[in-house]
């Protein structure tokens, strides 16, 4: 019985030493893709934490008193303007591409908070900060010159306040309703379109052809007059096509769901959202050049499949790739300047969609990712039609 047992431990180990497709997609691949994706994470939160922190930052004062000055001059990358601050210039705020913080101290500050009292039961003195929470360096100045505030008040048992409200028409944060709601859609969003389109991709392209060659059927196909690129074009296009609808689906779905989804106008935040028909006709041609792209690699991983579950396996790493690029927007401030960026295949698309629903879509990247997106989906369906004219991927077992 012993050796029957150690027969079958042997033969196991056998067919999975010398498979090399299993023996990699089982255990190297898994460790690879971790430190590939944790590594790109680490990256891009740190990118995160830094990005704007060398930006100038002028912070408005008015009424600046020498006990703050030291703390408000010891921050880094701002430059103190100690001015009148009016209400133009805190409306001037509401414009997010404006690096500044504007802050107001009551006249005689030090002598208020000296001669304060909390058991009066009177308002303590109040320090206004008014920013934009949009700008990046807007707002990581309002954090840290909030932060130094607060710990100075704590020193002093709490003698002033900061932002206090009061008047229910008080606003500090001068971003617009647009602004943080796009900000929201295009972290969020972007990324759910990307895995619906995928869902639908690989719902039905691996039957396509691996099933096909599966089933023994792909035969026939490949007997017919029927040119080799014809073929593969129109295993790509049909599947696209498909894959599109499912993918529209999706988003109208999250389209309809959004309000619940986010509870917006719970938190105060009107639902106006101001997209034009420019930037829904840029979401559909973005998503069919999309899925495009997505159907034509999913196309090839499914020549390259003996079966329909090995399809299914091999598609796994494609699938953390477009994970992870749909996480990106996550990750970072803002869309990148390069248009170097804009050539990456999955992350190009994330990108635009990210600034068409942040209220910053440019036509140029735009136009770049539409120009590689096809360039790609013509090189996939080339080498399509190569492997639908190797004898040696078309009938491998």
């Amino acid at each position: 019985m012993k050796s029957n047992t150690w027969t079958i431990i042997k033969k196991e180990f056998a067919r999975f030493f010398g498979d090399r497709q299993l023996l990699f997609t089982s255990v190297i691949m898994p460790g690879l893709l971790i430190y590939l994706i944790y590594t790109l994470m680490g990256s891009g939160m740190s990118k995160m934490a830094t990005e704007g922190a060398d930006d100038l930052v002028v912070v408005r004062v008015e009424n600046l008193p020498e006990s703050v000055t030291p703390l408000v001059e010891g921050m880094p990358s701002v430059a103190v303007s100690p001015q009148l601050v009016s209400q133009e210039d805190i409306d001037n705020l509401e414009s997010k591409d404006l690096n500044e913080v504007l802050v107001r101290f009551p006249e005689g500050f030090d002598t208020l908070v000296a001669a304060y009292s909390p058991q009066s039961g009177e308002p303590a003195p109040n320090v206004e900060i008014y920013y934009n929470s949009a700008n990046n360096a807007s707002s990581r100045v309002y954090h840290l010159l909030e932060g130094s505030l607060s710990a100075y008040e704590d020193q002093l048992s709490n003698r002033f306040d900061i932002n206090r409200a009061d008047s229910e028409q008080a606003q500090f944060d001068m971003a617009s309703s647009d602004d943080v709601l796009g900000s929201i859609l295009s972290k969020l969003i972007p990324m759910l379109i990307l895995m619906m389109i995928f869902s639908g991709v690989m719902a039905i392209a691996p039957s396509s052809i691996a099933g096909e060659k599966e089933r023994g059927t792909i035969a026939t196909l490949l007997v017919t007059p029927m040119k080799r690129n014809e073929l593969a074009l129109g295993k790509v296009v049909s599947l696209s096509g498909m894959a599109l609808l499912s993918g529209i689906s999706s988003f109208v779905g999250i389209a309809l769901s959004l309000p619940k989804m986010i509870r917006a106008d719970a938190a105060g935040i009107e639902l106006g959202l101001n997209y034009t028909t420019s930037d829904y006709v840029v979401l559909l041609i973005t998503i069919l050049a999309t899925v495009l792209v997505m159907a034509s690699v999913v196309c090839i991983l499914s020549a390259l499949a003996k079966d329909v579950k090995n399809a299914g396996t091999m598609v796994v790493p494609f699938m953390l790739v477009v994970m992870f690029c749909g996480l990106m927007p996550m990750f970072q401030n803002g869309t990148p300047e390069s248009l170097t960026a804009y050539l990456i295949p999955f992350y190009n698309s994330i990108q635009v969609m990210t600034a068409t629903f942040a209220h910053e879509m440019k036509w140029l990247p735009v136009i770049v990712t539409l120009a590689a997106n096809v360039v790609y989906t013509g090189v996939a369906v080339w080498v399509l039609t190569k492997m639908f004219n190797s004898e040696k991927v078309m009938f491998s077992k």
